[in-house]
């Protein structure tokens, strides 16, 4: 892990000046930041929801927005899936009058095993007890205890499980919509990425790479969760307190099973359970007509 013997940037980018090396003033810098992260996080996260509300509103003629929120709320609730997922899902699926595109006709198939996952004797249908177990997967496998899970929503990647890390920096790439970091470049180009040493890799822009810094982080590394056609839908990342020399090529192919195994498994969830809320959706959107 990084020392350092001067204060870090404050949320401006400023450097204190020598000799305000005070208890006090730190505690005044995480606390600036973490509002400030706290800020962007929602700044990013409140408009997909939003849209959502609006096109339940349009599409059911529903007479508030506080109607299409507690609708979705109730079947985010019912179904174990994240408010944020539903409402992208709203968004992106197509509808008809009958309800979403895909539901009434599709084959009802148990969800894909997941040999060596924490998880394959219980509930294989909760998006967030699999994705904690695949998270937890990827860390033994690197052997580390830093590390997140990341799902393709709305053309950006978003958090949604880590270990190890700080506020600041899940915080800071609780959405990810920029080609400068790992995980974005893993995504684009459907492989895996190898960050040797965060301080010095040319991938970051300086803000990202100040905050990975701060986390501890020297290195990383981030493994694509693709379905059958290879299209990355989600990202597992680790990362690691020295500089990296690289895995080896049976961790590499472990991380790729895992990849492929934990992607097969999104793209079943967003066919079986996502429409399944969805359909409920619809039903009770109608029902408010």
């Amino acid at each position: 892990m990084t020392q350092e013997s001067q204060l870090p940037p404050a949320a401006d980018g400023r450097v204190p000046e020598p000799g305000t090396d005070s208890a006090g003033l730190r505690q005044e810098i995480v606390r600036l930041r973490e509002q400030n992260a706290d800020l962007q996080e929602r700044l990013h996260a409140h408009p997909a929801i939003s849209l959502a509300q609006g096109v339940l509103m349009e599409r059911y003629r529903l007479p508030a927005p506080d109607v299409s929120f507690t609708l979705l709320r109730e079947a985010s609730q019912r179904f174990n899936i994240r408010l944020h997922t539903l409402a992208d899902a709203v968004v992106r699926t197509p509808h008809s009058p009958e309800g979403p595109a895909g539901a009434a006709e599709r084959a009802r198939t148990p969800p894909p095993p997941l040999p060596g996952l924490r998880t394959a004797g219980a509930d294989r249908t909760h998006q967030g007890e699999v994705l904690s177990a695949a998270l937890h997967r990827v860390l033994d496998i690197t052997q580390t205890g830093m590390g997140n899970v990341q799902l393709a929503e709305g053309g950006r990647l978003r958090m949604v499980r880590h270990s190890g890390l700080e506020r600041e920096f899940t915080s800071f790439f609780a959405f990810v919509d920029s080609p400068t970091t790992s995980c974005a470049q893993a995504a684009e180009d459907r492989r895996q990425v190898t960050v040797r040493d965060v301080a010095t890799a040319d991938v970051f822009d300086e803000g990202s790479r100040r905050v990975i810094l701060r986390a501890g982080s020297r290195a990383c590394h981030s493994v694509p969760l693709v379905n059958r056609a290879g299209v990355p839908i989600g990202m597992a990342s680790s990362h690691h307190e020295r500089p990296l020399p690289g895995f080896t090529r049976a961790q590499l192919h472990a991380l790729e099973a895992t990849g492929l195994m934990v992607g097969r498994w999104l793209s079943w969830h967003r066919h079986t359970v996502v429409l399944d809320a969805l359909a409920h959706l619809h039903t009770a959107a109608t029902e408010e007509l």
